[in-house]
């Protein structure tokens, strides 16, 4: 890198990132102090409930439209489980917000200094074309 180069963090307008009333992030209604670094992603809001019942204790429940989002601890790691719903573009819309939750300062609407990187496993089935594919 040149000896002159300012690194510039980059800002989220609000037509990039919207952020509701209470700070939480637009479609999941979720805050970032909300969110485990180990998410699972699952399709039918019904099955979060399922997957958190092996919690040892939960700290939040969040419901919003088809999004419903529980954070608990299991084994003493702290997870967050998030249903997804159906769709290339509802996952779209979940990952998106769980990468702003972890990265973005939802104060200044810039990158945080330190880059949070997120595990994400995703539990159920799948779409596909190959008949052959069981």
């Amino acid at each position: 890198m040149p000896q002159n180069y300012i690194a510039m963090k980059k800002y989220f307008p609000s037509s990039e990132l919207i952020i509701n009333e209470d700070g939480s992030v637009f479609h999941l209604h979720l805050k970032p102090e909300m969110l485990a670094d180990k998410v699972i992603l699952v399709g039918d809001p019904g099955r979060v409930a399922l997957v958190a019942s092996h919690f040892e204790n939960k700290e939040c429940e969040v419901e919003s439209r088809e999004f419903k989002t529980i954070t608990g601890t299991y084994k003493g790691k702290r997870i967050t489980v998030v249903s997804t719903g159906i769709g290339c573009d509802n996952i779209d819309i979940v990952v998106n917000e769980l990468d702003a939750l972890a990265n973005i300062d939802f104060g200044t609407r810039e990158e945080k200094e330190n880059f949070r990187q997120l595990e994400l496993v995703r539990i159920g089935t799948c779409g596909g074309c190959n008949p052959t594919l069981r």
